[in-house]
């Protein structure tokens, strides 16, 4: 009962950050960059100011699915902020490709996130597993395995994912210093601009945050459960 209760009140405050993100990304959106400078465009003048040359920027489909993928190099933008001319499409577009840079500069926290995505896909897929059989048979998995054994690997898997979770955070919170310092260096945005992007990136910055203290909150209770089934 008391997972359930996690899930669902972290899946309250990620809905209503979620939201809040969205409703500031559609707000700043229909401010006109000064500059009149599209998210591609910024993301290319980003990536050549710091001497990148190896990296495209592509659109991708989707609302706010914007990402660097490191493995191919690539710069992948939603259409929105690829073609869109604001202050929030300048903001994620130097975001994304202030994770460029951190791969261009060998920013070790991006590589050690970079070297824990395999352990984290397989601890996700390992939980995913264990919370189905679960939901649909408890009583087979529990009379199957012990109690002890459950718990250490669901421990194990989530101990990855917090930690996965916890490294991301630096991983972000630079890239958007990195993002807004280019932005107001390079004048791409004025004095009212930068505010709209500084606070854009806040709000995407606060998802990672409570996916992180969601992460955390859930591994601190698996452990309770073992400690007390062992008392």
């Amino acid at each position: 009962m008391g997972i359930w209760i996690i899930i669902i009140v972290f899946g309250i405050i990620s809905f209503a950050v979620s939201s809040r993100l969205k409703s500031k990304f559609r707000k700043y959106s229909r401010i006109p960059l000064n500059k009149d400078l599209s998210g591609a465009e910024i993301a290319q003048l980003m990536l050549a100011d710091h001497g990148i040359h190896d990296v495209k920027v592509t659109a991708v489909p989707g609302q706010l699915t914007d990402h660097y993928n490191p493995v191919n190099k690539t710069v992948n933008l939603s259409e929105d902020v690829y073609h869109g001319r604001n202050a929030a499409a300048a903001a994620v577009a130097s975001h994304e490709c202030g994770h460029a840079v951190q791969h261009a500069t060998a920013y070790s926290m991006l590589e050690f996130r970079t070297a824990m995505v395999p352990l984290q896909n397989i601890s996700a897929k390992i939980l995913n597993v264990i919370m189905m059989v679960m939901l649909f048979g408890g009583m087979f998995l529990f009379s199957a395995f012990p109690i002890d054994l459950v718990l250490i690997t669901i421990i194990g898997a989530y101990g990855v994912i917090t930690l996965f979770s916890f490294v991301t955070l630096p991983v972000e919170f630079d890239a958007s210093k990195r993002a807004l310092a280019w932005v107001k260096q390079r004048n791409i945005v004025d004095s009212g601009e930068y505010d709209m992007a500084k606070d854009s990136l806040k709000w995407a910055a606060m998802t990672y945050v409570v996916a992180a203290i969601g992460s955390l909150v859930t591994l601190l209770y698996y452990i309770s459960m073992f400690l007390g089934s062992r008392d």
